[in-house]
């Protein structure tokens, strides 16, 4: 399916900003996301993808963010960028710096699926199925992110669960 320029800026409009929190939360830099999310719209261009409705769409611009984002992490020039506490003080505002940096904490493997489940609301299904991942990988990946954030938080005395 072609689109035309106007259909392209609305759905970068209604789908970017999840786009990007995907990319943020895999790569912790708010460039690296930025150039993520880039890349996926231009594959949504190039490639013009027959998709069934919104909702499939949504599903293959995130499974296309965390796709380039793992690409990215190959790039031997990646070792250029900004710790992820540096990254996670420029992007967010100053309110929301405790969760997003014990968020960004996180081991690796826990930070995207986090992002889709409670970030973009999926269910553990439809992130397997993003992630290419068991529905039980995911839901153990996130209690044990739910457990390493608790742990987190309440050490630093920000939250109480």
């Amino acid at each position: 399916m072609a689109y035309t320029r106007q259909e392209l800026e609305e759905l970068v409009n209604r789908h970017a900003p999840a786009v990007y929190r995907l990319a943020y939360a895999r790569t912790g830099s708010p460039e690296d996301a930025e150039d993520v999310m880039q890349e996926v719209f231009l594959r949504l261009l190039r490639r013009a993808p027959e998709l069934n409705g919104e909702d499939h769409l949504r599903a293959w611009l995130l499974h296309a963010a965390a796709n380039c984002a793992n690409s990215l992490h190959r790039r031997p020039w990646r070792r250029r960028e900004l710790p992820l506490e540096e990254g996670a003080a420029q992007a967010a505002p100053p309110e929301h710096n405790e969760a997003l940096e014990a968020v960004l904490a996180l081991p690796e493997k826990y930070r995207v699926p986090v992002c889709l489940h409670y970030c973009e609301g999926y269910t553990t299904a439809e992130v397997a199925d993003i992630l290419g991942k068991k529905e039980a990988t995911v839901r153990t990946w996130l209690f044990r992110a739910r457990g390493l954030l608790r742990d987190m938080l309440t050490e630093e005395g920000t939250y109480e669960f």
